[in-house]
């Protein structure tokens, strides 16, 4: 028999974009995890169902998060299995005051631990926090098909990828102005790829781990899923004309100012005047 807080908009929702991740093909297997933080009035009316009987280590300090807290799928966890069982597969944590260590508020049922990426989710929520004034509160990693092969395709810049895609789709320079950030590959599940990450998303909401998958940053669920959205289906695009051969033609650069004054945006400056993205 499924909790009361399994109606909550929070866990709907996280079933909902869990769901369509999958339904993408971005989250084979326990691949990909979201974290979404959570405002003290979303939990009230759910407080009285919640425990506090059992401490997860975060595997290192994390300062500035103490009191947050998030609802973030598990590790090992498969995406399309959360809406067949919410808690079993999903967690809600808060953050304790040392920044050592999470409580388990609910989920995780049989011992389960949040993902093994919680560190770098962490400091991308506390670095997008700063950049946004405590407007982001979404931090979702898949592995998106069509951004992971350009990985192995264009220039490893965060201009020449950015540069690429806003030429693929109009829409993308509207959608993600400050671009894409790039990262050399690193190991996953380590503090220095959480590092790298949280720092690029100081200028970034989407990073690219190169091989292996994307970072986003948003409001809301709807709103970073659709930002992922937007840069995967660009990057398919892209796919799809160097399957044809290369660009004959394109959005130019002045076209792309003309778009940023439309929509009043202030687009990435080096990937405006980047013109060559692939060597």
């Amino acid at each position: 028999m499924s909790s009361p807080i399994e109606s909550s908009w929070f866990i709907k929702g996280m079933v909902k974009a869990t769901t369509d991740m999958w339904l993408k093909g971005w989250d084979e297997r326990n691949g990909g995890n979201v974290s979404l933080r959570l405002q003290t009035e979303d939990i009230a009316p759910f407080r009285h169902l919640l425990q506090e009987d059992r401490l997860v280590a975060i595997g290192e300090t994390i300062s500035g998060l103490a009191g947050q807290s998030f609802l973030v799928t598990g590790s090992g966890r498969y995406f399309r299995n959360v809406q067949l069982d919410p808690e079993e597969n999903l967690g809600l944590i808060e953050i304790c005051a040392d920044g050592e260590s999470a409580q388990v508020l609910w989920g995780l049922r049989g011992n389960g631990v949040p993902t093994s990426e919680l560190s770098a989710h962490l400091k991308s929520h506390r670095a997008r926090q700063q950049v946004t004034h405590g407007a982001s509160r979404v931090i979702m990693h898949c592995h998106a098909t069509n951004l992971i092969a350009l990985s192995y395709a264009l220039d490893l810049s965060s201009a020449a990828l950015t540069r690429a895609l806003w030429e693929m789709s109009t829409e993308c320079l509207v959608v993600f102005p400050d671009g894409v950030g790039v990262l050399p590959w690193m190991v996953p599940g380590t503090s220095f790829i959480g590092e790298a990450t949280a720092e690029a998303m100081l200028k970034h909401p989407l990073v690219l781990w190169p091989f292996h998958g994307i970072f986003g940053s948003g409001a809301s669920l709807d709103e970073t899923f659709g930002l992922i959205d937007t840069a995967e289906k660009a990057a398919e695009v892209l796919v799809k004309v160097l399957s044809m051969g290369g660009k004959k033609h394109s959005i130019t650069t002045q076209q792309l100012r003309d778009l940023a004054a439309r929509f009043h945006v202030d687009p990435m400056a080096e990937a405006l005047a980047t013109e060559k993205w692939i060597s």
